[in-house]
């Protein structure tokens, strides 16, 4: 069995992408099975109001925008607060230093905290850490941010918790000019793929680069094949603990999983997932299924010869109507030592001013208001906002959408035993059954 450390899956500060209202507005998808839960939204605090720039003093802010283009992103969106009276002091820690720490640091947190929409978020309000926002959302930010943003943004109890900012998409990504060099086009059918593997394998090119060092990555083809194949409300009732591992829909993703892993690099477990991308960079893999921060791989984070597809349609009764897409953003401490200052901060940078100010820095970067400047989007990131916001149910990924511990302690250790042992999945299944009802009965 593999004793590595779980790691978690990258914010979205490379690329993130808007919802549309049409697509969240039905499904309600981001909010980690909301709808499944019976979550209204309601509007009982909209018309609370701040006072806009009448904050001062100092305001602490935690920060996993570790890598140095994020970073200075970030930086750029607070220097952009229209306030001077306010002094925002960073603390900056790496990205999975802090998600592993999360629940002490929450014990004495910064008055702003970056973190995750959805049941990562809804899980900490439900433990009263965090302070709710309400007002920041009736001071404009109704207007300027999508249904689904706003339901992925509230916890339980009806309340919000969490400001927006960006979010990414996951997919099956390729380098079109090798694409183009051999004929080959992107897959619609589970057919189409695995002639498409075929060829890429007669061609000396390993159809699927893959590393799963750090535990989470593998999440990403599971949810796939998963959605894909049982429909979003099955896997989103999984995530809740409201459907077994053991289900034979379950066993079926893995008995089609280990059919595509010949197509796969071999023993990803010990591969880091930059490891895994830099094989689609120099063009001995031909496709990845990941999110779109793949592209800071590419030199100069140059992305013109960088697309995706989503996974092709394995079920005719869902098709392909589910995308998965993690939002990031912000959140405000259960007891901020500046509360005023804290909303006026989490106020802005759910606008477009912030946005703005962040895109001019990381311009890989997609924002999440509804009235930031699109006039610089890549092609690539006009295609993924596409494909997210005409999809029908949105995911965000296994570790945000289902219990924290149940993400680290079970599901991430589990797929890396299968991956290392296939065959001995029946017996894995047993037991990530058997401590899911442990861990959502409590």
């Amino acid at each position: 069995m593999s004793t590595r450390r779980y790691e978690f899956s990258p914010r979205a500060s490379l690329a993130g992408y808007q919802i549309g209202r049409r697509g969240l507005l039905k499904a309600g998808a981001v909010a980690a099975g909301a709808a499944a839960l019976g979550l209204t939204m309601g509007n009982r605090f909209a018309s609370a109001q701040l006072d806009l720039g009448s904050a001062t003093g100092d305001l602490s802010f935690g920060s996993n925008y570790s890598n140095d283009v994020p970073k200075a992103g970030l930086q750029a969106a607070i220097d952009a607060l229209p306030n001077e009276n306010v002094t925002v002091n960073i603390n900056t820690v790496d990205h999975n230093t802090f998600q592993e720490n999360i629940t002490t640091y929450l014990q004495n947190p910064d008055d702003v905290i970056s973190w995750f929409a959805g049941y990562r978020m809804q899980y900490f309000a439900d433990q009263d850490l965090l302070g709710p926002i309400d007002d920041v959302w009736g001071q404009g930010l109704n207007e300027t941010m999508s249904e689904g943003f706003k339901l992925a943004s509230t916890g339980h109890d009806g309340l919000l918790y969490f400001v927006p900012f960006n979010y990414y998409a996951w997919g099956i990504y390729y380098r079109p000019s090798i694409f183009e060099a051999n004929g080959w086009t992107p897959p619609t059918t589970l057919d189409e793929l695995k002639a498409l593997a075929e060829a890429m394998q007669t061609a000396g090119i390993t159809p699927f680069a893959f590393g799963n060092d750090g535990r989470w990555p593998a999440m990403g083809t599971f949810d796939q094949i998963n959605f894909r194949l049982n429909g979003y409300q099955f896997h989103m009732d999984l995530m809740a603990g409201l459907e077994s591992w053991t289900d034979d829909r379950v066993k079926n993703v893995f008995q089609m999983w280990t059919e595509f892993l010949p197509w796969h690099q071999e023993n990803p477990n010990g591969r880091t997932w930059e490891e895994a991308a830099s094989t689609i960079v120099d063009g001995t893999s031909g496709m990845m299924t990941i999110g779109t921060f793949i592209g800071q791989q590419f030199p100069d984070a140059d992305t013109s010869d960088l697309d995706f597809f989503v996974w092709p349609e394995l079920n005719p009764e869902f098709g392909i109507g589910t995308v998965e897409a993690p939002i990031d953003g912000f959140l405000m401490a259960k007891n901020p030592k500046n509360p005023e200052a804290a909303k006026e901060l989490l106020y802005h940078m759910g606008t477009a001013a912030g946005q703005d100010a962040y895109l001019a820095v990381d311009p890989s970067a997609v924002a999440t208001a509804n009235d930031v400047d699109t006039s610089g989007y890549s092609p690539l990131q006009l295609k993924v906002l596409e494909a997210v916001s005409s999809a029908p149910s949105v995911t965000q990924f296994l570790d945000r959408d289902t219990s924290p511990e149940f993400a680290s302690n079970v599901a991430g250790q589990a797929f890396a035993d299968f991956l290392a042992d296939p065959g001995s999945i029946d017996g894995i299944l047993e037991d990530m059954q058997a401590q899911a009802e442990v861990i959502f009965e409590q």
